[in-house]
Parts: C-alpha cells; structure tokens; sequence
C-alpha cells in the first residue's frame, strides 16, 4: 500500500508538471472553492501563469489535499510564502492531511528564503481557524476588501 506524500503539481517556472494529479484535485479543491468554472484545469494554469502553485497530498490514486500558494515580496514583512487554498478532503479530516501538506508548505518557505507563511481564512471557517491556531499561526491585522467588478 502506497503512503501519503506530497506531490507538486506545478514545477519551477509555474509549468503544469502533473496534469493527471491536477485533474484528481478538482474534487477536494471544490469542496473550498466551489465557484471555480467549469474549465478547472484551464482557470489553474492560468493561475499558474500568475505566479501560482500547487501541490497536493496523494494517497494511493486519492488526492486528500490540495494547496494553492504564491511568493510574495512587500514591503512590511519581506518575502511571504502566501497560501491562496488549502483544503483537506472533508471526509479524510483529522487524519494528518492537512498537517503533511502545511508542514511541506513551511519547509517549502524556508528552502524559498521566506520570512513568514501567511493565508487568509473566511470568518466562517472556525475549524480550519482551530487548525492554523494549533500549528502557531496568528492573527496579526485585518484583511480589507472592496469589491470593483
């Protein structure tokens, strides 16, 4: 039986490396982000032409999470490892998932030069709160918005 690992789905240069893993992501990743169109695969790459990456957890031929994430360079905290989606299968919870995968997303930031991992999580979403409080994160400001469009 095959073990949980992580597999990148974008290589260095944002180019799809993984198109079979990217097409068993859709499921879990809609589970967070259920307005995505129809045409997933070609929304992510161009997300991915955006400076975008991915990388999932795979249980045998199971994707059980899945991570969307971006460097960023600003001025107030250096270089940040933002996470755009990370969501576990919501029937796999619990089971270590989600902790394999931020675990990679951090030592993926360190191997980057990254100063710090930041993501933004709806006000709703008390449990994955209860998660990012346990593997030390914290709220350090307010996210504000404005929709133009």
């Amino acid at each position: 039986m095959a073990r949980p690992e992580v597999v990148e789905i974008t290589g260095p240069a944002g180019e799809l490396a993984e198109p079979a893993w990217l097409a068993r992501a859709e499921g879990v990743h809609r589970q967070l982000r259920p307005g995505l169109p129809a045409g997933y695969a070609d929304r992510l790459c161009a997300v991915f032409a955006n400076g975008g990456r991915m990388a999932v957890v795979t249980d045998g031929e199971s994707v059980r999470a899945v991570a969307l994430w971006r460097l960023i360079e600003n001025t107030y905290e250096g270089r940040r490892l933002y996470v755009d989606d990370l969501v576990t299968d919501e029937a796999q919870r619990s089971q270590g998932f989600g902790k394999m995968l931020f675990d990679w997303l951090q030592a993926k930031a360190r191997q980057l030069g990254c100063d710090v991992i930041a993501l933004d999580s709806g006000v709703q979403r008390a449990g994955a709160h209860k998660f990012y409080f346990r593997e030390g994160m914290h709220v350090p400001s307010f996210c504000f918005r404005k929709v133009i469009k």
